[in-house]
């Protein structure tokens, strides 16, 4: 065979093995979101790469023994291709035996770099870029190679499922799509440009709603503003002007012994009206839904579903209120500071690049992110920056009061009545007097 034939041959041979190297990784790479799409979209060629993509071992098969026996070929061609040629190079300055030696090692090089570079490296590469697109030409071609060498298809791909149940290993890939998954893709996604951050933190938000505690949103038993079932007209204004909210409950004698609650767009028509506000003159009385302060977010959500209400009292085990929670309240943890009000006083505030100062009922996870950390120790305890520092000191914090976790030290600036109304966060472990 003449050099021309052999350059020939190799040419084809790398070619060849590009086509598996394409093949391989444009299917191993191809999303199967993306897939579906082009599925819907009415590319039947699709459909087909998400069923070999099920059951790839058929596939895989073929390509390994198209990549083993090109690359077998390729060293035996090029070896009897560039050894005359390097022989009569190294016989200028060496013995016959030394040139023949380094002839086959300078083919070998040669060989190996034209296959790594043009029928591995660049084939590759060019998968990665867009692996849908080129999986959906392949599968065709592929199906055919498949059906063509299906005798030694079967028996290596038996001999294949036999090991992997020796080793009690899965023969299928797990095609299951895990939220960490999606937060990864919309992380990806904000950092590629794709996303704002702001959108995919209300997408984090979103997944967060099964793992955050009602209580941690909740308006706690000492600020809430309620009523007597028989406050005068103008207590109930007077109370209204000073704390506005969208509801109020309604209790008889202490506000453990909820009857209802009244509709602060209720009240507001009475007023433009020139209706009396007193709760014994035909003020709507709406039933209270009541929680308990265990659930999650999301279940709560069902509950405002279920009920058709968007207002609950929440309770804990003793039956004792802890708090109130409205739908606008579950809908601000999802929406983050879009929602928030202009007039409403940030729960963290940062200072600086290395401190803040953090409100004691912010929810832990609000801090986390604000920190940049994973996780505080015990996070099983506490809901809040307050019950973070009961859990560290186990006693009621005190003014002065400091916590050193996860590379921060937390102080206690201000308390009023046993609440921990402010914290200072500095980044570092200070030494602690």
């Amino acid at each position: 065979m003449s050099l021309t034939q052999s350059l020939i041959l190799i040419a084809l041979l790398i070619a060849a093995s590009a086509f598996f190297s394409l093949a391989e990784i444009s299917l191993a790479a191809s999303r199967r979101l993306r897939l579906r799409q082009m599925a819907d979209e009415g590319d039947a060629r699709a459909d087909r790469v998400l069923r070999v993509q099920e059951q790839p071992g058929h596939y895989f098969t073929v390509v390994q023994i198209g990549l083993n026996a090109v690359a077998i070929l390729g060293g035996v061609v090029g070896e009897g291709a560039f050894s005359p040629t390097f022989v009569q190079f190294f016989e200028q300055w060496t013995s016959p035996e030394a040139a023949a030696r380094w002839a086959f090692a300078c083919s070998f090089v040669v060989v190996i770099s034209l296959f790594l570079v043009f029928a591995d490296l660049f084939p590759k590469r060019l998968g990665m870029a867009d692996p849908e697109r080129l999986a959906v030409r392949m599968v065709g071609p592929m199906n055919v190679l498949i059906t063509t060498f299906k005798p030694l298809v079967w028996l290596f791909t038996r001999s294949t499922d036999g090991l992997f149940k020796l080793l009690g290993m899965p023969l299928q890939r797990d095609e299951k799509i895990t939220s960490a998954d999606i937060l990864a893709m919309t992380e990806a996604g904000a950092r590629a440009g794709v996303l704002a951050v702001r959108e995919q933190q209300v997408i984090a938000n979103v997944f967060e709603l099964d793992t955050r505690l009602v209580s941690s949103v909740m308006t706690s038993r000492d600020r809430i503003a309620w009523f007597q079932k028989d406050d005068p007209e103008s207590v109930l204004r007077a109370r209204i002007v000073a704390e506005p909210f969208s509801a109020y409950p309604v209790c008889d004698g202490d506000i453990d012994h909820v009857l209802g609650y009244v509709d602060a767009k209720d009240m507001f028509q009475r007023v433009l009206s020139g209706q009396p506000l007193a709760l014994d003159q035909g003020v709507p009385l709406h039933k209270a839904l009541v929680v308990p302060d265990r659930l999650s977010l999301t279940e709560v959500l069902e509950q405002f579903q279920q009920a058709h209400e968007d207002f609950a009292v929440i309770v804990n085990e003793y039956s004792l209120v802890v708090g109130v929670i409205t739908l606008n309240d579950v809908m601000s943890t999802v929406m983050g500071d879009l929602v928030s009000g202009l007039d409403e006083e940030p729960q963290i505030i940062r200072r600086d690049d290395n401190s803040w100062l953090i409100d004691g009922v912010t929810p832990i996870q609000d801090v986390l992110r604000a920190l940049d950390i994973e996780a505080l120790p015990h996070p099983d305890e506490y809901e809040t920056m307050a019950g973070f520092l009961m859990v560290m000191l186990r006693r009621v914090p005190r003014r002065t009061d400091r916590v050193v976790a996860g590379g921060y030290t937390f102080e206690v600036m201000d308390v009023d009545s046993y609440r921990i109304d402010q914290v200072m966060v500095t980044r570092g472990t200070a030494s602690i007097n």
